[in-house]
């Protein structure tokens, strides 16, 4: 299922995927937190824990008795600030002179654990793909927090940097969990394709993927365009994100190279 959403984005915070109606069984909100120069935002404590992702901007985040200054100048260059926090836990942003803009992810959990915030590096970039499949499916990853870092959570969030013409989310493959992505582009008007199944989709700027169930979700950005896209996972009870199912069709993609046809010149 595809979402698209004409920018730019209205002030205060925007859900794009809902936690209820044709989008209840992702089990998450997912949206989008605009504010102006000054501008502040505080949260519903009892929505559930809470992901507040720094897209872009500069804010002062305020959460117990802590505090604390975020920046981030673009979502290509720089990796992300990103405040973990469990239900009941109130949240303050007040935006710096350049406003700012956050992700938001929130989803059902009882468990009571502590909040964190975390920092750029902790997110550092790494690269996917290096030495494989002729380099066409290299991409910058970045993982937030996961099982290893954050077992307490009911979620998992990174960030992928799809390169100029080349693939992600390959080889194609699929896992039970419910999976949110959603795209940014540079420059703006930039392009790329999934297949979230067996259904072929163009994305663009701003637009949201939900992917469920067994679904493959491979990706390739089109050639001179970079993209970005963030990505959420829902933990199930009794069955937590790990391993990626490739499908079996596609497995061979990851043996040697030498089985890859190249045209001859």
């Amino acid at each position: 299922m595809q979402f698209h959403h004409k920018p730019p984005f209205n002030r205060g915070l925007t859900i794009l995927s809902p936690r209820s109606g044709a989008t209840a069984d992702m089990l998450m909100d997912f949206g989008v937190l605009k504010l102006g120069s000054g501008e502040s935002y505080t949260n519903n404590p009892k929505a559930g824990e809470q992901i507040w992702l720094l897209s872009s901007g500069e804010a002062v985040l305020s959460w117990e008795e802590n505090k604390a200054a975020v920046k981030r100048p673009d979502l290509f260059d720089h990796s992300p600030w990103c405040l973990s926090v469990p239900v009941n836990c109130g949240v303050s942003i007040e935006a710096g002179a350049a406003g700012a803009e956050f992700y938001y992810c929130a989803t059902e959990n009882h468990r009571q654990f502590k909040p964190k915030l975390y920092s750029p590096e902790e997110c550092q970039s790494e690269f996917r793909g290096e030495g494989t499949l002729r380099e066409t499916s290299t991409r910058i990853v970045r993982t937030v927090f996961d099982d290893t870092n954050r077992p307490e959570s009911n979620l998992v969030i990174g960030e992928v940097i799809g390169v100029p013409g080349k693939w992600s989310s390959y080889p194609p493959h699929h896992h039970p969990q419910p999976e949110i992505y959603h795209y940014r582009f540079l420059p703006e008007q930039g392009f790329g394709l999934t297949a979230i199944g067996n259904t072929p989709y163009i994305i663009r700027d701003k637009d949201t993927v939900l992917i469920r169930d067994g679904e493959d979700h491979p990706q390739v950005t089109a050639p001179g365009y970079a993209m970005w896209y963030l990505w959420v996972i829902r933990h199930l009870e009794g069955s937590r994100y790990g391993p990626q199912y490739v499908t079996e069709e596609h497995r061979w993609v990851s043996g040697p190279e030498e089985h890859i046809w190249q045209p001859k010149r």
